[in-house]
């Protein structure tokens, strides 16, 4: 069987469990589809090797009918996760040569279902970006291409490797972070699907931070049943994590009924914002038909806070960005710059930081270290965290009015031009996550689908908000909306 590696969790694990093929096969397409994908930049740290000895493990596994619904599947690990004896390296210069003793409970989960690790993914360093432009490793690119251009576009950030790894069939899914739409914006901008479930319900241990208490793990697949499907092997309860929910884990496929009778679907008027573009408005109310069409209420709500919603995150994010990344000092692993005789640690400090930290990460680094500090913490910090205690009151109440999901765009607009935004003002790409940072200073979990194209023949997505633990019948609305959408398009392969 050719084109192993183009198919979905789902299908995969089917002609697994038929014996139709074997792991060894899917996976040795998959490491050889990353082979002729260089200029794709997904995948920066290869590891072929454990690869192919953990799919022998899963085809002897599956033989013998002990066998979880993630074994034998070949996946990408973002950079952000720590994977034993594998370097991690989160994107930046300052964790170079850093190969953990251990492993993330989220990849460890997911190496007990089974699953098998194709190599490392490339993202914004720390986390930091939403145009996978930031990275020690050089931008990952989108495998989607305007109609009739070869301009180079984003794949999103920060899970751009994921991202474009899972669209471009280098492997059949991935791991992603989302602390302000990482998973989502990706998703949206390679027409793929992406999910931040609520905050809690994935381990956080083993994940470099970032922002922690925004940080989320989540699946990007090839479609909503193969999210259900990696999501529960990614998530558990871990004493190891204290903001870890001590929660019984659904089985989130079996929930997919794509039964929307009597769900309460609210649009939110906050987010119709001045000069959205024609498309995503149409994107956005031709969504809201065919959730009304699988039999939907579909009611309108407000969140009235929502105008605050980057602002704040802006503060909160920097800020706890700036409290995490205070351990990388060159003191105790990773870079430490070359000092000059009579260099003293404050000296080696600076230097070491300067060096291994890029632009993007030394600016919020700044922004977070300024709005903690004396003068300015209740100004700035104290306020941002009254705004955000708001903005989950306005979803509280809008569930507790009776609406099931939410239903916004899932960006301003499709996948922009390596370069476009990057060297302009950096508010203009901080607006790209306008519809998914309220998801995170909430704690929700949020789901991107794909549901259609723009006029240059580029993915767009629809992002779908649910009530807190309830991703079981989130995943629901959104195989509803993606059986409607009915969204098959592919990048053309250029690479």
């Amino acid at each position: 069987m050719t084109d192993l590696n183009k198919l979905g969790l789902s299908e995969a694990r089917d002609l697994l469990r038929k014996g139709e093929t074997t792991s060894k096969e899917i996976t040795q397409a998959c490491l050889k589809a990353i082979e002729g994908a260089g200029a794709l930049n997904a995948f920066v740290h290869h590891t072929p090797e454990i690869a192919m000895e953990r799919a022998a493990a899963a085809d002897v596994r599956i033989k013998a009918g002990d066998a979880p619904a993630m074994c034998g599947l070949p996946i990408g690990i973002k950079d952000l996760f720590c994977t034993k004896g594998v370097p991690s390296q989160a994107a930046s210069r300052i964790l170079e040569g850093f190969k953990p003793e251990y492993e993330s409970t989220v990849s460890q989960n997911l190496q007990d279902a089974g699953a098998v690790m194709l190599g490392k993914l490339n993202m914004d360093e720390f986390a930091m970006g939403s145009s996978n432009e930031t990275s020690a490793y050089g931008n990952a690119v989108n495998p989607w291409r305007r109609a009739g251009e070869d301009t180079a576009l984003t794949p999103g950030g920060s899970s751009g490797g994921s991202a474009a790894a899972v669209a471009a069939d280098l492997c059949l899914a991935a791991t992603g972070t989302d602390t302000g739409g990482s998973i989502r914006q990706p998703a949206a901008f390679t027409g793929t699907v992406g999910i931040k479930p609520t905050y809690g319900r994935c381990s956080r241990w083993g994940v470099v931070a970032f922002a922690s208490s925004l940080d989320q793990a989540g699946p990007m697949t090839k479609s909503v049943r193969d999210a259900a499907i990696m999501l529960e092997a990614m998530c558990s309860y871990d004493p190891k994590d204290s903001t870890s929910a001590d929660l019984a884990v659904p089985d989130f496929e079996a929930a997919l009924t794509g039964d929307m009778r009597g769900k309460k679907i609210g649009i939110p008027k906050e987010y119709r914002m001045d000069g959205m573009p024609e498309e995503i408005a149409k994107l956005w109310d031709d969504g809201a038909a065919m959730l009304k069409d699988a039999g939907a209420q579909i009611v309108d709500i407000s969140l009235p806070h929502t105008k605050y919603a980057l602002p704040a995150y802006y503060v909160i994010a920097p800020a706890e960005a700036s409290s995490n990344l205070a351990r990388y000092d060159g003191v105790r692993y990773g870079h430490r710059a070359t000092l000059a005789a009579g260099d003293g640690i404050t000296e080696m400090y600076e230097k070491t930081r300067a060096e291994g930290f890029g632009t993007e990460v030394q600016r919020r680094v700044m922004v977070g270290t300024y709005v903690l500090s004396a003068g300015f913490y209740d100004a700035y910090y104290n306020r941002a965290r009254r705004v955000r205690t708001l903005i989950k009151k306005d979803f509280d109440d809008v569930f507790a009015a009776g609406v099931d999901c939410i239903l916004t765009p899932a960006t301003p607009s499709a996948a922009f031009g390596l370069g476009e935004m990057i060297d302009a003002d950096p508010i203009q790409m901080y607006l790209n996550d306008v519809f998914t940072v309220t998801v995170n200073l909430a704690g929700l979990p949020g789901i991107a689908v794909p549901t259609g194209t723009n006029s240059q023949g580029l993915p767009l997505g629809l992002q779908l908000i649910g009530r807190p633990w309830e991703e079981a019948d989130l995943l629901s609305s959104a195989y509803s909306l993606e059986r409607s959408a009915g969204f098959v398009a592919k990048a053309d392969k250029w690479w």
